[in-house]
């Protein structure tokens, strides 16, 4: 399959390497420009962000919320065909404070509109180490899941075979509008689960209190950099456990 990808950061890399390594065909770009690739180790070949949405059937977008309005006008020119999947999650001490999601609105749904098209979402809900080290084949119960959310059923089923390929369950989260259950602040962000956890993770979200855990494990996270007190990845997960389901 062919895959472009918009976002050299630590998902889209990572991606990009899974995907090459499974055989599959990608370009991946930095929407900043190609320089910005420079002296990256990088699997896929590197291209102009105009040219990884060429002859493909699949866009990966990985870069922060606040910068996807900005590549509008390459997404306008991006064949109608081409599945097209968010990655991205609303930090406002990242992003800036976006006023609709502020209000409620779901995040995806606001890059949906930004970028006026459909889009599935996945890769949202698991840390960047997770999705490079913790693969495993389809056959272990100790696999973990990912969410997929999208309008679009054949699509969403496009994405949730890719997501398998690369050593995850793909659990269907439902449309675009419930892709707020896996977002930060949710039992099913970034907390390792299998299957059946995520599913029942999925349906404890509370809509309200989200921005309000995300933004106390922001807080937590602080205070250990100001402490200057190291912390591992099993840390970080096990910090989502605790305050994401309080």
């Amino acid at each position: 399959m062919r895959f472009g990808i918009i976002g050299a950061g630590p998902i889209g890399s990572i991606i990009s390497k899974k995907l090459v390594k499974n055989g599959h065909d990608v370009k991946i770009a930095d929407a900043r420009g190609i320089k910005r690739l420079e002296g990256k180790e990088l699997a896929g070949t590197a291209v102009l962000a105009e040219n990884a949405i060429k002859d493909i059937a699949v866009l990966i977008i990985s870069l922060p919320i606040k910068a996807l309005p900005s590549i509008r006008n390459i997404i306008d020119q991006v064949g109608e065909e081409v599945i097209i999947v968010d990655t991205s999650n609303y930090y406002p001490f990242r992003d800036g404070k976006i006023e609709e999601i502020e209000n409620g609105m779901v995040e995806s749904v606001w890059v949906s509109n930004q970028l006026g098209r459909p889009l599935i979402k996945a890769f949202n809900n698991l840390l960047a180490y997770t999705l490079e080290h913790e693969g495993k084949s389809g056959d272990s119960s100790e696999r973990l899941a990912m969410a997929v959310a999208g309008d679009n059923q054949s699509q969403k089923q496009v994405v949730m075979d890719i997501v398998s390929d690369l050593g995850f369950d793909a659990v269907d989260s439902g449309s675009l509008s419930d892709s707020w259950r896996h977002q930060p602040g949710t039992p099913a962000y970034c907390t390792e689960l299998t299957k059946n956890d995520l599913t029942e993770a999925l349906k404890k979200a509370n809509k309200d209190n989200a921005p309000l855990l995300r933004d106390k494990v922001m807080e937590r996270f602080a205070e250990l950099f100001a402490q200057k007190r190291e912390f591992s990845h099993k840390d970080i997960v096990n910090i989502n456990r605790e305050i994401y389901n309080s």
